[in-house]
């Protein structure tokens, strides 16, 4: 990092630190107690808990300093202090100074799904030129961006983060932490439609993100998604990239060739070189495009980042292939759901070549959650995508899978391939196990909440 004590109060509009000691630097940020590393900066965040509580933990864990906004006469006196009113604002503020000391291009991701996966695609196909930092794990929110942004090297070139959001107001204050040379947002879904009340409204939140765009940056949005595409000034202060599978678009793909562990496929940007991701899926192909965009709009051709993406490598549980017992296929998706993603993904996984074995393919799908009053609905809507020519077993987990149950039998899916459990995992695993065949190819997908990697680690082959 570093960064010295009398920076930091600068940086913070701390009441200054008069000692000695103002001359010492720290060179790494923590708000967990028990992540602090030794001669680093404390941060206690009041949440549920008041993180001061804390702070002697930190003190013993090596830090050399702490934010402190309780009352100054119940400070440590064996560490460095600094007061401020707000410990998280100070958080904020600092990374913001840190940001524009390194002053590193910043590319800033949003959307209802893919998000994470088009980090990891941007970051890789960036990392054949530039020196990279990206957002790590869940690190996307209030606390965690600034986190990121403070873990970044000195000499990196480009920063890649994530930037999340449950509520208007959220995207508009990570944006101005860290404002953005390149802007993208991957789709428009229903995550969080229980706070926000509507497809539009998460639009409209998720443009939040151009309140801080730079002056001349660049917007990459998919142009099939009318809910940004109608928000779209005439004469806009910035260059605007749509992306997508259609020729109507700025960037598309075209002939593409999905296979069980890698999609190839051409850009408009260079039609005679064609590119490969090392997963499977339209939706990845989305993703994939995306990239390509950003490292187009950052001077970079479609030669110099191809073998960068083709090497990228997805974040955990996201559209994974396991190797399962009775040499079974296991197909890991059990991060995150939304429903558009999961129509998405039962699409790919559906259309996924058949093993020599003519193996079956199966579904476990688990609740989506923060639906709110839409839940039962768009549950029930994933009905439209489970074909029974393709999907052999459905078997479902959860309260509000019981609407997909339902839609399925309406639908006319044979009733003895769907399998309903409500809370019983348990009773879940072991069905699985009972009716799994040689060869099969199982997908797993729900929201993280419902905890269906159980499923996936009993079917693991250990």
């Amino acid at each position: 990092m570093p960064l010295s004590i009398k920076e930091i109060v600068r940086a913070v509009g701390a009441i200054d630190y008069p000692s000695t000691l103002r001359d010492e630097t720290v060179d790494s940020v923590a708000f967990d107690s028990r992540e602090m590393q030794a001669g680093g900066l404390f941060v206690p965040i009041k949440a549920e808990r008041d993180g001061h509580q804390f702070v002697r933990q930190a003190i013993e864990n090596g830090a050399k300093a702490t934010f402190w906004a309780n009352d100054p006469n119940d400070a440590p006196r064996d560490i460095i202090t600094i007061q401020v009113d707000d410990t998280l604002v100070a958080l904020q503020a600092l990374a913001h100074y840190y940001l524009e000391k390194i002053h590193p291009k910043v590319v800033g991701i949003t959307g209802s799904a893919g998000k994470t996966t088009t980090k990891d695609m941007t970051a890789a196909a960036l990392s054949a030129t530039f020196k990279v930092h990206k957002t790590e794990g869940n690190y996307n929110n209030e606390i965690g961006l600034p986190i990121t942004v403070l873990a970044m090297p000195a000499d990196t070139e480009v920063l890649v983060l994530e930037m999340g959001m449950s509520d208007f107001g959220e995207i508009d204050l990570l944006a101005h932490i860290a404002p953005p040379d390149v802007a993208v947002i991957t789709m428009i879904g229903e995550s969080h439609i229980e706070y926000l009340g509507s497809v539009a409204n998460i639009a409209k939140a998720k443009l939040e993100i151009l309140n801080g765009l730079k002056e001349n940056g660049t917007f990459i949005y998919p142009g099939d998604e009318p809910l940004l595409s109608e928000q779209m000034p005439s004469d806009p202060p910035f260059t605007a990239i749509r992306v997508g599978l259609d020729e109507e678009e700025d960037v598309y793909a075209m002939s593409i060739n999905v296979a069980l562990h890698e999609t190839t496929f051409y850009t408009s940007m260079a039609p005679e070189v064609e590119m490969s991701i090392p997963v499977a899926g339209l939706h990845n192909v989305r993703n994939a495009l995306v990239a390509c965009a950003v490292a187009y709009a950052l001077g970079l051709s479609m030669e110099m980042i191809h073998d960068a993406l083709a090497g990228f490598h997805l974040s955990a549980n996201r559209m994974e292939w396991i190797n399962g017992i009775d040499h079974s296929q296991i197909l890991n998706d059990t991060y995150n759901a939304n429903p558009s993603a999961m129509k998405s993904v039962i699409r790919t996984f559906a259309q996924m070549p058949e093993s020599e074995m003519k193996s079956r393919r199966v579904l476990v799908l688990g609740d989506m959650l923060e639906l709110g009053t839409y839940s039962q609905a768009m549950h029930a809507s994933v009905a439209e995508t489970i074909d029974a020519e393709a999907i052999s077993q459905v078997y479902l987990f959860g309260p509000e899978m019981k609407a997909l149950n339902d839609a399925l039998v309406d639908k006319g899916f044979p009733v003895s391939s769907i399998h309903y459990y409500e809370s019983d995992k348990e009773q879940l695993i072991a069905d699985i196990k009972q009716d799994l065949h040689p060869d099969d190819q199982i997908l797993v997908k729900a929201s993280h909440g419902m905890g269906l990697i159980d499923v996936v680690n009993a079917l693991r082959l250990q």
